[in-house]
């Protein structure tokens, strides 16, 4: 089938990369946005108003100087990156742990379709039917990453997605930054974290594209 043959070859090299990399993905929306520089901004779904004030400066920041922004859809900072990223008029890939006829969550419907109005993409490795199923997410992180030239890590606990999806993006061999935050927030635990074991530290946007 010529058509799938293209889907496949549309697949970014950056996805063919690692070991376990999706066999495909489902697109809605701009293939070719999944072949822009981007970057990943991720954290905490109970985001903070700082983590939210950091993710605006950061998508903003970003979509001026013509990075794709990738997240996940959540609640919280995943919506913060898309919502920031499409306000400047830019580019944004939205990662899902379901099929392309489920929204997750729901709130997110009209975000979902203006992402794919607006020249980006939801993708996901999720056959039709398949519902947001809790390790459907674990194993979505890879693809956060994966697609990503480097991964932002806004908030998070000490026990949340956003170590995994760091995780996988050390064994992609991508450069993971934390932002600090305030030493008294449970959010700043895992970005404190991944500043200790070796990733970047990020006061500002321009500390991740200087060292990219």
């Amino acid at each position: 089938n010529p058509a799938r043959i293209k889907r496949e070859v549309d697949i970014p090299q950056l996805l063919k990369d690692f070991d376990d990399a999706p066999f495909l993905l489902y697109v809605l929306g701009n293939i070719a946005a999944l072949n822009k520089s981007s970057i990943a901004i991720i954290g905490s779904r109970q985001a903070t108003d700082y983590g939210r004030e950091i993710t605006n400066i950061f998508a903003k920041y970003f979509t001026k100087n013509g990075i794709c922004v990738v997240s996940g859809l959540a609640r919280g900072i995943d919506t913060v990156a898309h919502t920031s990223t499409l306000r400047e008029g830019g580019t944004t890939i939205a990662v899902l742990a379901h099929g392309l006829d489920f929204v997750y969550p729901p709130e997110n419907k009209d975000l979902m379709r203006a992402i794919i109005v607006n020249k980006g993409a939801v993708i996901t490795e999720y056959p039709l039917y398949t519902k947001p199923l809790p390790y459907n997410f674990t194993a979505r992180n890879r693809i956060v990453s994966g697609i990503a030239g480097a991964i932002v890590v806004v908030e998070g606990a000490a026990k949340s997605g956003t170590l995994t999806t760091a995780s996988h993006a050390a064994k992609q061999g991508k450069t993971v930054f934390g932002v600090p935050g305030p030493i008294t927030s449970l959010n700043s635990q895992a970005p404190h974290f991944l500043i200790k074991n070796g990733a970047l530290i990020a006061t500002s946007p321009k500390d991740v594209l200087d060292e990219l």
